[in-house]
Parts: structure tokens; sequence; C-alpha cells
């Protein structure tokens, strides 16, 4: 099944918002109802391929001449148009296709990958790789130089290797999560990736962006589970990793990993996996401040014990109940002010129990109150919900945005107010002041990630007010000492400020990667680096 093509997921999930939620945003942020419905797929206006007969007939015969595996028909090529951030779904809400590119092509297999990289070279097209579509980055809308052909990866969906012993598995990039989980629970493992995009995001993204999983505090991040893995470029195969740990000089694996196709097309990554856990258990701590609670998740991460899953949602977060987003504003808990944090074990039952209860003797010893396994499990059951909540609070009217950072310990007090004041001075500025909200879903020994919402009336021109926040936000991030993403990748939106956080000499090495493995420039042009 294809995702909605101008919102997320599954459009059988979409759940409007309520009435008492739809009132208390025209009362408390000036919402107005939306005017005009959004445009029916069937009724935007596409312009013709612009790609060649001979273009068209080389890239069949590269996927083996397969016919329907070229797509040039309006609706392949408006579901293939940029990703699935707020600006994304707006633009195509209003018919912009734009970036809409010339030609889907559905490559089976690595060596059909290298044929189309070289089809593509021969002809001067741009080459885009797609997975699930769930880039918020900007990641699928590249820059418009050259015509654009979308490598979809759907077809590449095997596991193709499970070594028990060693506890690896080698998988296609076009897996989509759920899939990869199913394959792998078959024979008893997991890889325990389990971000908010989980049931439409693919391997190969989960790659290219240096992914992480909401249970990232007890399995890693994505690019701390990856072993090795084939990359295909217009200049040929690299393979990168042939053991868990090698002092043969720097690691090529963390080359492409992040790299988010400007430097190839991944074609296979091998991956650790561990057994499917035996007991998964949540629950819900309260702590009277986010201050409190930071410190509080600080300690588990540096002295453990350390939970599965680790997450704290400040003030405002906890009072409109976002760690509840399938059931959003529903019942705000006023009773209980201060800050709820979420922590959950999996394993087997004995290792899980000892960890539980040297948790929760850290967790009180810092403030914090045990309220019950509900808090927990409620967060469980609507995990993936949030995408479907923005839509809604889009259907209604609203702006409703996010962003996310990552810091050291030390600076994280001073990063998350740099950024809360600077969403809420430029966007109070444009007339449209906005609810904030954050939460920390990602701990490690010696930092942790910021996660902010943002929701605000829509204003007369969204995009432009969006645009200001997020620059004012992003200035923010590189000026409270942190890093411009954690883990919803680089793109095109966040490329100006990467480029100042790696520095000129650090932006010439990548540059001259760039040129060694696509000297042409074709893969997924200015992201990650800009043109030139």
């Amino acid at each position: 099944m294809d995702m909605l093509w101008n919102g997320w997921g599954d459009p059988a999930r979409a759940t409007p918002l309520s009435g008492a939620v739809t009132g208390l945003l025209r009362e408390l942020l000036g919402v107005e109802p939306r005017t005009a419905a959004p445009l029916p797929l069937q009724e935007i206006d596409v312009p013709v391929s612009p790609l060649g007969e001979a273009a068209r007939r080389a890239l069949e015969a590269a996927v083996t001449g397969r016919e329907e595996d070229v797509r040039t028909d309006a609706e392949s090529r408006i579901r293939h148009t940029r990703g699935k951030s707020t600006p994304d779904l707006l633009r195509m809400r209003a018919g912009d296709v734009t970036d809409t590119p010339a030609a889907v092509v559905l490559p089976d297999r690595h060596d059909e990958v290298l044929a189309v990289l070289a089809v593509c070279a021969e002809h001067g097209l741009a080459v885009v790789p797609f997975g699930g579509g769930t880039s918020v980055v900007g990641g699928l809308a590249p820059g418009r130089e050259s015509t654009v052909v979308a490598l979809d990866l759907r077809r590449m969906n095997r596991l193709l290797d499970l070594d028990e012993v060693s506890r690896t598995a080698t998988l296609q990039p076009g897996l989509r999560a759920p899939e990869a989980e199913a394959l792998l629970a078959g024979h008893g493992y997991t890889l325990g990736h389990f971000p908010q995009s989980y049931e439409w995001a693919t391997i190969g993204g989960f790659a290219a962006t240096r992914s992480s999983g909401q249970a990232s505090a007890g399995y890693g991040r994505f690019d701390e589970m990856v072993l090795g893995l084939t990359l295909a470029t217009p200049e040929g195969t690299l393979d990168a990793g042939r053991a868990p740990r090698s002092a043969a000089g720097p690691d090529l694996r963390q080359l492409v990993l992040g790299s988010e196709g400007a430097f190839g097309v991944i074609t296979s990554v091998t991956v650790r996996v561990r057994p499917v856990p035996k007991v998964r258990r949540y629950e819900g701590w309260r702590f009277a401040s986010f201050d409190e609670g930071a410190a509080a998740l600080r300690r588990l991460a540096q002295d453990g014990p350390r939970p599965t899953v680790l997450r704290l949602s400040d003030e405002t977060e906890t009072l409109v109940g976002l760690a509840r987003p399938d059931a959003i504003g529903a019942s705000p808990d006023r009773q209980h002010a201060g800050c709820l944090a979420v922590v959950g074990f999996e394993g087997t039952g004995e290792d899980t129990a000892h960890r539980r209860e040297g948790a929760a003797a850290v967790l009180r010893e810092s403030g914090g109150t045990f309220a019950g396994e509900e808090p927990g499990e409620r967060w469980a059951h609507g995990r993936y919900s949030a995408p479907y909540l923005r839509d809604a609070l889009l259907d209604a009217g609203a702006l409703a945005e996010t962003l996310e950072t990552a810091a050291y310990w030390s600076r994280l007090p001073a990063l998350y107010t740099a950024v809360g004041e600077a969403l809420t001075r430029t966007l109070t500025e444009s007339g449209t002041p906005p609810l904030v909200m954050c939460h920390i879903s990602h701990v490690y020994e010696n930092g942790a990630s910021l996660y902010f919402t943002v929701v605000s009336a829509r204003g007369d021109d969204t995009l432009a007010h969006w645009a200001r926040a997020k620059r004012a936000a992003s200035e923010a991030i590189l000026a409270a000492g942190g890093t411009i993403t954690h883990h919803h990748a680089v793109g095109t939106d966040h490329r100006d400020w990467y480029v100042r956080e790696a520095g000129p000499l650090g932006v010439e090495a990548l540059r001259a990667v760039k040129r060694s493995l696509d000297p042409a420039g074709l893969l997924s042009p200015g992201v990650l680096l800009p043109p030139g």
C-alpha cells in the first residue's frame, strides 16, 4: 500500500480533531478553520514528463526490460514528490508540483542500480534514492538544474542472509521496518529500531539518515547497529565493513552512513540483531520540573541501570498530553503538574526486573514519583500516531511542525531555552503566537536530544512564517552549541547550517569524496552539500 500522497501514512487511520480541541485551538492560538479543501490528486496538473525516449528505453533496459518499472504517469510522479515535512505537505495540498520527478524507476537488485546510474550519467539525469518517502528535511527535493529520476527501492525488499552464530542479518534497502521485523521475528530476532516513522520508513533510509529509534537507550542508534554495507555509485561498487571492529584505516561505513544519497545508493546493509525480548514493560514517572527530570535521566544514562526506552516531556507537553498523540487534549492532567517521563524495559524476565528495580531507586532518589504502568503503556500504544495528529492539525487550519537537536548535558538547559525563545519570539512577531513543547527522547552518557513541537495559527503566509521561525531556531541551535540535527538528517533544509557546523575544511573533504564517487554530481544534487 502507498502512503497518503498529501499527508502521512494510511488514509484509513486519519482521525479529525474533536470539536473541543478545535475550539481550544481557536480560543488559545487564534486558529481559523481552513477555508479551502486540498486539491484531489486527480485534479493536479502535472506537466508532461521531460524524459526523452532514448533515455526511457535505456532505463527500461537497465531494469532488465521491465517497462512497468519505468513510470512517467502523473500519479507515480506525484507520489514521489518531496517528503512529509509540513512545508512539503502544504505545497502538495496547494497543487505545487514544481519538484515532481520526470520518472520513477524501480530496480530489483544491486546490478540494476548500477545500470540505472550508468544510464543517468550518460543522459545527464539526476537521481534521488526513494525509500519510504518519510523525509522531513527536504531530502527528496533536490536542486532543479537537471531532469530528476526517483529511484524507488521498494522491489529490493529481501532478507539476504541471517548469521545466527554472529547474530547479524543482511537486509536490502527497500524493506520497510515492519517487514524487516516480521522477517527477523520468524527466526526469533529483532532490530529493536522503532522510530516514529517506523511503519513507513525503510532500512536504506535508516542508514542514509543515521536514524535513531525510540528504544535507542537500550538498542542504540541505527548507525551503531550497522556492521557492513554495499554502496552503488556512478563509479562502481563500494563495500565497507568485514568485521565488527577494525583498525584498518578510517571506517568507510561511517562515511556512507548519514550521506543521504549524495555519495551513492545503499543496496544492502548488514546489521546486528538481538533475540526478541520475552518481556516488554513501560511505565510513567513524574517530576516537578523539566530540569529535575533531565537530571534523573542523566544519572541513568551515565551510571545506569539504563532502561530500553527513556524519554521526558516538559511541562507544556505534559499538560497538553502529547505523550499520548492518539488522544491529544482529551483530558489534560492538570491535577498532576510537572513533567512526565516514560521509562521502558525490554529483555528477559530476570534482566528486566533487575534493571527496573535499580532504575526505580535512581528515579526516586532524583525526585521522581511513580505514576504506574498506564502512562507508559498508553505511550507505547500511540507511539506512531503523532504524524497523524500533525495532519489533523493541518486539516483544522493550524500550523504544526517539529524540529530536533542534541548537545552535551552541560549545554542542554541553555539550548532548550534558546530554541524555545527563538520559536516563540519569531512566530509571535509574525502574528501567530505559538504553543511550543519539547521532550528528551534519546539519551547518551555525555548528552541528549531535544525534540520540539510547535503549533500556531497559520497566518497570512504560512510557509514564510515557518521559514522565519526555523531559521531563528537553527541559528539558536548553533549559537548554543547544539548540532543542527540529531536524527532527522540534513537534507536541503539544514544544509546551510550543516556547512557551518562542519566547517570549510570538513565540507571540502566531503566534496572531494563526492567528486570521487559521483564526479558528474548526479546523486541527490543540493542535498547534504550545496551545489558547486
